[in-house]
């Protein structure tokens, strides 16, 4: 079991051992039928609806009905860059900057590299949202990928999967899904983001708790097969 619950979290500084092992992702085309479980496909953001999950109570008396619920939303840009090998992420909507992921191995990325391979995106770590879902789109209409698991916490880095989106539409993330945020395939994208105004948030540390970092591949460098699916 995890110990990241009770350590706050440097996203801009995260603490990754050299030499960790890949755990290769699949990659399948998203469809409204590939995310089912996940989320869901969306083409009108402005108007596609967000769940946000009623609060739990701590008692057996029940929620009156139309409550719980009622803390709205947060809503703005997210912003996605590469600098050489390095992708980074700002959550405006809730005022976050992350480090999410290498091209290449931690201890070897550079800011700095003129000729990054970004066949695959590094990973170190994922969070789901407890109080509601997360809508995600592309404002510039250009690919993306999306990595996924829907286990709750116990969660395993084989429940992962990533999906090839072609830039045409947005994704829903269903509340209680494991994600981390977009893996454009070019050097910086500009998201719509909209998610519950609660912003709960359970995270999970790969290197930490399973000794490996993810490897989430593009379409280059993924079997064409699997984008059948």
């Amino acid at each position: 079991m995890s110990d990241s619950k009770t350590q706050r979290i440097d996203y801009m500084n995260p603490q990754v051992p050299k030499g960790l092992p890949r755990f290769d992702v699949p990659l399948i085309m998203a469809s409204q039928s590939s995310l089912a479980g996940y989320g869901s496909m969306v083409t009108d953001y402005a108007n596609h609806h967000v769940p946000i999950t009623p609060w739990p109570v701590s008692g057996w008396r029940p929620l009156d009905i139309g409550t719980g619920d009622e803390g709205g939303y947060k809503e703005g840009l997210f912003d996605f860059y590469w600098q050489g090998d390095i992708l980074f992420g700002e959550n405006k909507a809730v005022e976050d900057k992350y480090i999410l992921g290498w091209s290449t191995s931690p201890e070897n990325a550079r800011v700095d590299n003129p000729n990054p391979d970004r066949s695959k995106l590094l990973i170190w770590h994922a969070n789901y949202h407890p109080d509601g879902g997360q809508l995600f789109y592309p404002l510039d209409n250009k690919p993306f990928i999306i990595a996924l698991a829907n286990t709750g916490d116990d969660m395993k880095p084989q429940d992962w999967v990533a999906f090839y989106c072609d830039g045409s539409f947005g994704v829903c993330i269903d509340p209680g899904v494991w994600h981390e945020a977009i893996f454009p395939l070019q050097p910086r994208a500009e998201f719509y983001d909209k998610q519950g105004a609660v912003h709960a948030r359970v995270s999970a540390d790969f290197p930490r708790e399973f000794g490996v970092l993810l490897a989430i591949p593009t379409p280059l460098s993924a079997n064409i097969k699997l984008l059948q699916k």
